[in-house]
């Protein structure tokens, strides 16, 4: 089945990016992702940074933790009731570079003269991170006319 080239106009029957969409494809899902990857825990410093609604901040954090993206970890401050710190998961934490390049795409579409309103940074050494489209070989991608959608194993088309 692999090698096979997706006609032209063809509708995925399964489609990845749709189900992905499915999950995070919210505003809010967004804002909360950015934050939990700054390193906001708790509802209440999320709440405040996001601007979302207690009862949509509190159904996106449900989602997040019921597929797995996120997870609940208990706290108790002094004389306080027990309540959740939410921290990413691996699924959740590989949907960072989805985060970085729509920031970039912002920077790059949106920023107005004085420049992006963050710059990410790598830690050890200072620099601007970039993303990079490689194949397996190494080779840089420059785009999606470089690129040639097959149908994979998971498409429930069978080749000719």
């Amino acid at each position: 089945m692999m090698n096979v080239p997706i006609p032209m106009g063809l509708r995925a029957d399964n489609c990845s990016i749709e189900r992905t969409l499915d999950i995070v494809g919210e505003k809010w899902t967004f804002l909360v992702l950015r934050e939990a990857f700054n390193g906001v825990r708790r509802f209440a410093d999320m709440q405040t940074l996001t601007g979302a609604p207690r009862q949509v901040l509190s159904a996106r954090l449900a989602r997040l933790v019921d597929e797995g993206l996120l997870r609940k970890e208990p706290y108790r401050e002094p004389g306080q009731r027990k309540r959740d710190e939410y921290r990413l998961t691996e699924k959740g934490r590989d949907l960072y570079p989805l985060l970085v390049a729509l920031m970039h795409w912002g920077d790059k579409h949106l920023s107005g003269d004085e420049g992006p309103p963050v710059l990410l940074t790598h830690r050890d050494c200072g620099a601007p991170i970039e993303l990079r489209f490689r194949c397996a070989d190494g080779h840089e991608v420059g785009g999606p006319r470089e690129v040639t959608p097959l149908l994979g194993e998971g498409s429930g088309r069978r080749s000719a």
